[in-house]
């Protein structure tokens, strides 16, 4: 089965989330990823949430899918360079490096460059100066804290999902792409610097934020669970369970009205405002204190499966609100039926639902989902691989330890 991306090898050199999910989407389309940790792994090898037993990272297995692992020790000359060898080891689909580590020191790219002129290095940095920022620490600065959570609330109010870290990490598997579609032109390699602040701050421009601020010179208030610019909210039914509804298009809002048999209601609050909700989204959102409590009435009179069985029957934009628990027991994309799903066994012990690329492709076969390896796994098949190492050269650096194999490699620090 040929995969989207055979042919191509790419060294990892990262910790965390934006940099290893730039190399696992790249693993998921059929790179081959090798990574490389320092021996005893780096700092994210134990992050939460971990497994009991006996005692493995659920994280670490989850951005490491599909890759090959390598234990190094960094902290030697020997090592070092041996990673230096990996990243900059000949062939026409190598050259390609990810990492997170600063700009300096032995993984600068001018430095790589002199052993292999064409090197495509895209590095995820916090800030575009090179200066330490972490997901969180930059969303606070981009000013999304001061605008979420309820009305009521006085100070920031951050969220659990690191957007800055998945979309950056997305970003930069298209811009290595890019690169490496330019070298495949022009012979040339390069740097790619994205850093996590740019890449809200693009978000920021891209959404109308930016302008929204410069032009009214007011920063937008706290809205709750409100959508901006539309009418989306959500609302309790009769035995309280919650719903999130949206309606932004013209069908979705008369699909609201006719499910919950309200149009009459609304058509009296146009006629009292001089207005028509019928088009205009932001009208709707606009007059939300009048419509609003209608909608809130109309679902607060009928339980769960009675706003179901209306809102399915006549296309409303809606969600029950579920904790994690509950989707994967209930939704279809959370389980075998959805082909980016399958259950695989970690090297945690645990055998659990794990996804492969989201992407459907019309043309092209689906990768089976991989697990993650063991840290070390696959050292001594790279040395060999990569760079030619002969059985005798491999043994002597495990001897050394300069490198490790899995087991070996889990245990030193």
């Amino acid at each position: 089965m040929y995969s989207m991306l055979e042919g191509m090898r790419v060294v990892e050199g990262a910790s965390f989330v934006a940099a290893p999910s730039c190399a696992l989407h790249l693993a998921q389309l059929g790179a081959d990823v090798i990574r490389f940790d320092p021996i005893g792994g780096g700092p994210d090898f134990h992050r939460w949430p971990r497994s009991e037993h006996p005692g493995a990272s659920l994280y670490w297995e989850g951005l490491q899918k599909g890759k090959r692992s390598i234990a190094i020790d960094l902290g030697s000359r020997e090592g070092r360079e041996l990673a230096v060898a990996l990243i900059t080891a000949p062939g026409e689909g190598g050259g390609l490096f990810v990492t997170n580590f600063p700009r300096g020191g032995f993984l600068a790219h001018d430095k790589l460059a002199q052993k292999r002129p064409d090197l495509i290095t895209v590095r995820v940095q916090g800030w575009a100066d090179g200066s330490t920022g972490l997901d969180y620490t930059i969303n606070a600065v981009a000013g999304y804290p001061h605008v979420t959570g309820p009305e009521d609330t006085a100070g920031p109010v951050n969220h659990v999902m690191p957007g800055w870290d998945i979309s950056t990490g997305a970003l930069a598997a298209f811009h290595l792409m890019a690169a490496e579609r330019f070298r495949r032109a022009t012979g040339r390699g390069q740097e790619v610097a994205l850093p996590l602040s740019s890449v809200a701050f693009c978000a920021l421009g891209a959404l109308g934020q930016i302008a929204e601020v410069e032009t009214t010179g007011a920063d937008r208030p706290r809205i709750g669970n409100s959508v901006f610019g539309a009418f989306g909210r959500d609302f309790a039914c009769a035995d309280g369970r919650r719903v999130m509804i949206v309606a932004i298009t013209q069908k979705q809002w008369s699909g609201l009205l006719a499910s919950l048999g309200i149009a009459d209601e609304i058509a009296a609050i146009e006629r009292e405002r001089g207005v028509s909700f019928a088009v205009d989204e932001g009208t709707r959102f606009e007059h939300r204190d009048a419509i609003d409590p209608v909608v809130e009435r109309a679902v607060g009179a009928r339980p769960y499966a009675a706003i179901k069985e209306v809102f399915d029957a006549q296309g409303v934009c809606w969600g029950p609100y579920k904790d994690l628990s509950e989707s994967l027991r209930t939704e279809p994309e959370l389980s075998e039926a959805n082909p980016m799903m399958e259950r695989v066994a970690h090297p945690s012990g645990y055998t659990y639902l794990t996804p492969g690329s989201p992407a459907i492709y019309s043309d092209t076969a689906r990768i089976p989902v991989a697990r993650a390896p063991r840290l070390g796994e696959h050292t001594e098949a790279v040395l060999a691989e990569v760079l030619g190492l002969a059985t005798h050269e491999i043994g002597a650096l495990l001897e050394r330890g300069v490198v490790a194999r899995a087991g070996e490699a889990e245990k030193r620090r």
